[in-house]
């Protein structure tokens, strides 16, 4: 029984790696776009750069702290959109963003202040300029052409946020009034991350479509739970929205106004615009969640799911034209760079015939085989998690797939040194795999520990190489321990495969007789004196 066991086992292994095998390439040919080709990174396709010009109230020169304050949550907002590839770099007073492809919509995304408040509705009517279907196209199109930064220098730039800050966030109610019912909704709000939080405002909807007159804020962005941010489609209220928790005393306020304030509006402002103004229909107990509601689709849901569990940003920003950028080093150096890699491995695939024979050839089949694998993940990785092939990347690739071909000598060698103690194939097989399975997983266990403690520390294109050098050193064992492996434990039933003039082993296996021979002389010796 235990016999049967053991030869079943390595066709149960080989087969759960067929089925792998299969179902990841089930995913590239028949889910998504359907498309074999991973994506590549900014240095071998090109991509879309946006400079962000900081605004300040004063027309000051911003800090450097506050830069690179920006630019750590610019390229944390980055991995949390799973934008692999992507650069974020301090260029004097500006940020500069450039992200692999051609479209520039997630660039300016990311650059968002994403100034959350929560603030009561006083009143609100909806706006007297309204914009129709034509005409909100047209604004778009014009707040793509000329943004703030570009038609007011800092001192006129100062001056427009005063003068708004006066007539749209004054406490005079004749004021308030007058400005709910002239203020005209516009593309681009001067006051988009400028807006004074403990005095009242009047703003617009984030459709443009309705004004609002809103009290002093109640709650900030910054009380939100950062860990309970989700995005999602409500089935039963057929639309997007986004969920979260307030943390902290923050709960314990929203708690307290939803209770006092049963059938009023709370508005969730974002940079000045209300992006949901939901009627309080029940109160909210202490840290049970909240939802933001509105006309939005799935990619604005998680944009701003996105802004808000990662944090506001320090300044406010004005994005340019999204301009795009030649690849750096282009398809050719890519080509190159693959048949050189290519060259290599059939150097080292005909040296492992060569040498090793039937283990040479299952090392080919290992390493083909752990090709396609990385191959395969790489295209669902790029499709699903946006991850990106840049050379760095590349290189990583490279090397791991080199690591894998280390974890086949140490097997083989283990299994040489077997048979050279006078054991048969298939003992040589089961023993050396004992032995050299624990020195696999520890050196691998090293390169993994290491890309971690790498990626963990790096930013851009050493990033890339540090995940492809761990994903391929996980997938090294996949292929050793549910490849490699097997082949040679079935290989060992065959009369033909365990032939040692057909193995590639009979050197070592006379070798083996040899030193049994010299070993057994002297004791024929000695009983022949006897």
């Amino acid at each position: 029984m235990a016999s049967s066991s053991r030869r079943k086992y390595p066709l149960r292994v080989l087969s759960a790696f067929g089925v792998l095998f299969v179902l990841c390439y089930t995913l590239i040919l028949f889910t998504g776009d359907r498309g074999a080709t991973p994506r590549l990174g900014v240095d071998l396709q090109g991509g879309t750069r946006v400079v962000l010009t900081a605004i300040t109230p004063d027309g000051s020169r911003p800090s450097e702290d506050a830069l690179r304050q920006a630019q750590q949550i610019i390229s944390t907002r980055i991995d949390g959109l799973g934008v692999a590839g992507s650069e974020v770099i301090v260029d004097g007073d500006n940020l500069v963003i450039t992200v692999p492809g051609q479209d520039g919509a997630q660039a300016r995304t990311l650059g968002e202040t994403a100034r959350m408040f929560v603030r009561p509705v006083i009143g609100s009517q909806p706006a007297p300029d309204a914009p129709g279907e034509g005409d909100e196209e047209e604004g778009a199109a014009d707040d793509d052409s000329e943004p703030v930064s570009e038609v007011l220098d800092p001192d006129e730039l100062a001056a427009q946020i005063s003068e708004a800050r006066d007539l749209r966030q004054s406490d005079d109610p004749e004021v308030q009034q007058e400005a709910l019912t002239t203020h005209e909704c516009a593309p681009t709000d001067i006051l988009a991350g400028n807006d004074l939080p403990d005095r009242p405002l009047v703003t617009c909807s984030n459709d443009g479509t309705m004004v609002y007159l809103l009290g002093p804020v109640l709650i900030e962005g910054e009380d939100i739970d950062s860990g309970s941010v989700t995005d999602g489609y409500n089935q039963q209220q057929a639309r997007w929205e986004v969920s979260f928790r307030f943390g902290g005393d923050a709960g314990r306020d929203w708690a307290t106004f939803t209770r006092e304030n049963v059938g009023q509006q709370a508005a969730f402002v974002l940079d000045t615009a209300v992006v949901s103004a939901p009627v309080i229909r029940e109160p909210t107990p202490a840290g049970s969640a909240t939802s933001i509601s509105g006309n939005f689709t799935q990619q604005e849901v998680r944009d701003l799911a996105n802004q808000l569990r990662y944090g506001a940003l320090p300044l406010s920003f004005d994005s340019s034209q999204a301009v795009t950028v030649s690849a750096t080093l282009g398809l050719a150096s890519l080509e190159a760079g693959l048949i050189a890699g290519a060259i290599a491995m059939v150097a080292v695939l005909l040296y492992s015939l060569l040498y090793y024979r039937l283990l040479g050839v299952v090392a080919a089949l290992s390493l083909a085989l752990a090709g396609m694998i990385v191959y395969g993940v790489l295209v669902l990785l790029g499709r699903y998690v946006n991850f990106t092939l840049d050379l760095a990347a590349i290189a990583g690739f490279i090397i791991g797939i080199g690591m894998t071909a280390d974890s086949f000598i140490v097997f083989f060698e283990r299994i040489k040194d077997e048979m050279r103690e006078g054991r048969s194939f298939r003992s040589a097989v089961e023993r050396g795999w004992q032995r050299a399975r624990r020195t696999i997983l520890t050196g691998n266990a090293v390169s993994f520990i290491a890309a971690a403690i790498l990626y963990a520390l790096a930013v851009g294109q050493v990033k890339g190489f540090a995940f492809a050098l761990g994903l391929v050193t996980i997938l090294d064992l996949v292929v050793v321990f549910m490849v490699t492996y097997p082949i040679l434990a079935l290989a060992t039933k065959s009369k033909l495969l365990s032939n040692p003039r057909f193995n590639g082993l009979g050197a070592i296996t006379q070798v083996a007789r040899e030193r049994a021979a010299l070993a057994e002389a002297p004791s024929a010796s000695k009983e022949a004196q006897q």
